[in-house]
């Protein structure tokens, strides 16, 4: 009876543990996966077919996609150094198992797509390769069409055609690389879906967000932009009113009054010179003017007999031709001493007097020098004006005229005058292949000195763009000029092509449209936390 009723017991622990496996399997086999949401907040809808690989989302240390209370902008205008709320980086999306190429796999039914970004020397573009329970398809016996969606944007439909073993999209997969990616393809009459998310340059900042750091949000449209011309140039005399003064005569120098950098008025002397030319036509003229004086006399003398009938009028007329032929020779004698300003001056002396008001800028003459009528012994220049000179390139010579508004600006101190174009060269280079633009410059405090290197803007006429944005958002990203683009909560980088610019507005030729609103003040915040966020270029 004992061993029966141990047997009893043993029979019914075994039926226990069996009806508990079998309670166990059933369980495990009912419950199904949860779904997983994408960044957009749909569900991602693949099944385990469609994916080789299910990864967790959760992202890891360091990656886009944490949310912690610490990551936000930088608390430049955040004096309280208040947490951010409501300010979470986008989520880093799934990862894929990558084909032969390199790219993301999507398999259903045996049957694999590979799809790669290419750049290599080309503009971005698609690329597909297409597989069959692993082993490589005929490319154009599958047909397929991609949709993207980006921020801000209508979807974008490629269409793809064979191009030697993959299938190549019709259009440039344009940057960022920041999309939602829907993929139809066709094989063997049968329809397959594919989806998936990529996230670049993209950072999700509330309007709370805003206010504290005060980032400024715009709308880019149409503007008035003043093309700037930025040239290099230098000063320099103005010609007009700068003189080499020269001897009249050859002499040995007596005395110098002056030195260079002296200032002087019109008139004054400048040099004394002792001139054996001088002293031979004031000798000259000191005979002249006795043969005026001797023939004056007779005149007079034969004047008076021929009016008391004594002498005959031949012997009057040829005493009054004689007086005019003296008077004459002493009149010439004395235009010789004016023409060379030596008029009232001593018997040998010769004094050489400054032409204009203005300031010495050269100086070849020193005491007991024997100079010459051609030598150039002094400058004077009126600086209160000067030339500032610049040079222009054949491609921007259409770009100066004369009459336009210059700015001037000194680079090797804090300086800068307006002046407006005089002269345009009307001739190019044969060597340089530029023409010479001179700035008129007024300079009442002898600023500008002749020889100053100097930076010249020249401004245009206002050109009405239809499309601009503040220069203050611009920012460089990778190789890139952007503006953060602003869509709901999230800001995603729009690398831009630009056209003409002053200092507060560029034009955009490519990648924004009118309405668009963008970061300015401030913008470098955003490009700070997309950098601390560490967004990849994933293809």
């Amino acid at each position: 009876m004992q061993i029966n009723k141990n047997s009893k017991q043993y029979i019914t622990i075994i039926a226990i543990i069996v009806i508990g496996i079998f309670i166990g399997v059933a369980i495990l086999r009912s419950e199904k996966p949860k779904q997983i949401e994408d960044a957009h907040g749909n569900h991602a809808g693949q099944t385990e077919e469609k994916m080789m690989t299910q990864v967790d989302e959760r992202p890891k240390h360091g990656e886009v996609g944490h949310n912690h209370e610490k990551d936000h902008l930088p608390l430049a205008n955040n004096p309280n150094n208040e947490p951010h709320a409501g300010h979470d980086h986008v989520p880093q999306m799934q990862e894929f198992t990558k084909g032969p190429h390199g790219g993301k796999l999507f398999t259903q039914d045996g049957y694999g797509l590979e799809l790669t970004i290419f750049e290599q020397n080309v503009s971005p573009e698609f690329r597909i390769y297409s597989y069959q329970n692993g082993k490589a398809l005929e490319p154009s016996s599958s047909t397929v069409s991609i949709e993207l969606e980006r921020l801000g944007s209508n979807p974008q439909l490629f269409k793809f055609v064979k191009v030697n073993d993959y299938l190549k999209g019709d259009a440039v997969v344009e940057e960022p690389h920041s999309f939602k990616v829907n993929i139809a393809a066709k094989h063997n009459n049968k329809s397959y879906q594919f989806a998936y998310d990529q996230v670049e340059a993209r950072v999700q900042i509330s309007d709370k967000q805003l206010l504290l750091n005060s980032i400024e949000v715009l709308t880019a449209g149409p503007a008035k932009i003043k093309t700037v011309l930025n040239l290099q140039g230098e000063v320099k005399l103005n010609a007009d009113k700068s003189v080499h003064v020269i001897s009249r005569v050859g002499g040995i120098v007596e005395s110098v009054s002056v030195n260079a950098g002296d200032k002087v008025r019109k008139g004054q002397v400048l040099a004394s010179v002792s001139s054996q030319a001088i002293a031979d036509m004031r000798s000259d003229l000191l005979a002249a003017q006795r043969r005026v004086d001797l023939a004056r006399s007779t005149y007079v003398r034969e004047k008076q007999l021929w009016e008391e009938k004594i002498s005959a009028q031949q012997d009057y007329l040829q005493a009054q031709n004689d007086l005019q032929t003296a008077e004459i020779e002493a009149s010439r004698i004395r235009q010789k001493l004016s023409a060379v300003g030596a008029a009232s001056q001593g018997q040998t002396r010769y004094d050489i007097r400054s032409p204009i008001d203005g300031v010495v800028t050269n100086k070849q003459i020193s005491q007991g020098q024997v100079i010459s009528e051609v030598d150039s012994i002094f400058e004077v220049a009126d600086l209160s004006t000067v030339w500032v000179e610049m040079t222009i390139y054949a491609k921007d010579i259409n770009a100066v005229k004369t009459g336009q508004k210059a700015t001037v600006k000194a680079s090797a101190f804090e300086a800068q005058s307006l002046g407006t174009i005089s002269y345009v060269g009307a001739l190019v280079g044969a060597q340089s292949r530029a023409a010479m633009a001179r700035v008129v410059l007024n300079n009442p405090n002898r600023t500008w000195l002749p020889g100053l290197p100097v930076n010249v803007e020249l401004t245009s006429d206002e050109v009405a763009v239809p499309l601009a944005v503040s220069v203050e958002g611009l920012q460089t990203l990778r190789d890139w000029s952007v503006v953060f683009g602003r869509y709901g909560e999230y800001f995603e980088a729009r690398p831009l092509e630009l056209g003409r610019r002053d200092n507060q507005h560029v034009e955009v030729l490519k990648g924004l449209n009118v309405g668009d609103k963008y970061a300015a003040g401030n913008s470098f915040l955003i490009k700070a936390d997309i950098g601390k966020a560490g967004a990849s270029h994933d293809h």
